[in-house]
């Protein structure tokens, strides 16, 4: 498995990935509602993020096939953690988030990181120390549980 950082030119295939896995979060099956999320993650989305200087985005490939992707914005929220269902169970998600983590704590996360998990992720995140910070947000179309970890609760683990 090959993991970099991403760049603009990943946006299509990353947009792709990340429109195939979001059915279990949209409130309507049609995806009624969630234009502004379809928006936040269309192509001309992921190139802004990939060229944010805030945002640390890398992709994981196999043979040339888009096997993950993830985003870390402000060095302390997980904005995007997708891997493709061929790869899922394997390992991929878990390696990506203590990749991008580290990188954090090594240069500038505050104290703590968050994410809005998708209510199908809830217990991926918690296997990665996340906990619960509020309740389950509906907005844009979308459902999401609000996560949070300190850095101080990781390192012990």
């Amino acid at each position: 498995m090959n993991v970099e950082r991403a760049d603009i030119a990943d946006a299509p295939r990353i947009s792709a990935l990340i429109r195939q896995l979001s059915e279990p979060f949209l409130l309507s099956p049609s995806g009624e509602g969630a234009e502004q999320f379809f928006a936040a993650i269309s192509e001309s989305a992921i190139r802004g993020y990939i060229s944010a200087s805030n945002f640390d985005y890398f992709v994981a490939q196999q043979d040339n096939r888009l096997a993950g992707v993830i985003a870390l914005r402000d060095s302390s929220h997980l904005f995007h953690l997708f891997v493709a269902e061929q790869f899922q169970g394997q390992g991929l998600g878990t390696q990506l988030w203590q990749m991008i983590k580290a990188k954090a704590i090594q240069s500038r996360n505050p104290s703590k990181f968050t994410v809005n998990a998708s209510l199908n992720a809830v217990p991926v995140y918690e296997t990665f120390g996340f906990m619960v910070s509020g309740p389950i947000v509906q907005a844009n179309g979308v459902a999401f549980q609000p996560m949070q970890m300190s850095q101080a609760h990781d390192l012990c683990t």
